[in-house]
């Protein structure tokens, strides 16, 4: 059963959207903050997005967005490859890409359309949505704030329904992925 303060705490969360403590073996906590997604002059990573949304993790070590952007897609949960194996399963019936375009460099699954020292733009194009997740390192009181942003524009009606569908997911999976950055 859980204690009255995990209680609390994920009480909160759902209510607030506003932070969730993600747990690890060995006691070991990073705190997720949902954050409002980044205001962007001029480099838009994908105008006219329908769907927007951020998290943010505080690091006490130095990293670029680049080192960022790996350890929190290369280290993710394995119960979100189990997921992604599903999604792959299902969409395949609809031609929907499983992955990355061949050729592209990558960071895990997906494709880089971007990269500088302070942030990576990731994602790519398809049929029925288009994507990016966005990583960007700026500093922070005693480290650093690494912000992961999630843009998706649909197309269409089958990208609508995707996107609503994979929508609680992702607001599991992105924190879950995020908490990785702080792992050494």
């Amino acid at each position: 059963m859980l204690g009255q303060a995990q209680t609390s705490r994920r009480a909160l969360a759902r209510l607030t959207g506003v932070q969730c403590a993600i747990g690890f073996p060995a006691g070991w906590r990073s705190i997720i903050n949902r954050s409002a997604a980044p205001p962007t002059a001029g480099d838009i990573p994908l105008p006219d997005a329908d769907f927007t949304d951020a998290y943010s993790v505080h690091v006490a070590e130095p990293l670029d967005a680049l080192e960022a952007a790996r350890r929190m897609v290369e280290r993710r949960p394995r119960w979100v490859d189990g997921l992604l194996a599903l999604r792959n399963l299902a969409v395949t019936p609809f031609g929907l890409r499983r992955g990355a375009p061949a050729g592209a460099k990558r960071i895990g699954i997906f494709p880089v359309v971007s990269a500088s020292p302070d942030r990576v733009v990731m994602g790519f194009d398809d049929a029925h949505l288009d994507f990016r997740v966005v990583v960007e390192v700026t500093p922070d009181d005693d480290g650093q704030r690494v912000m992961a942003t999630t843009l998706v524009r649909t197309r269409n009606r089958l990208g609508r329904l995707y996107l609503a569908a994979v929508k609680p997911f992702h607001r599991v999976i992105v924190p879950a992925m995020l908490a990785q950055v702080g792992r050494k």
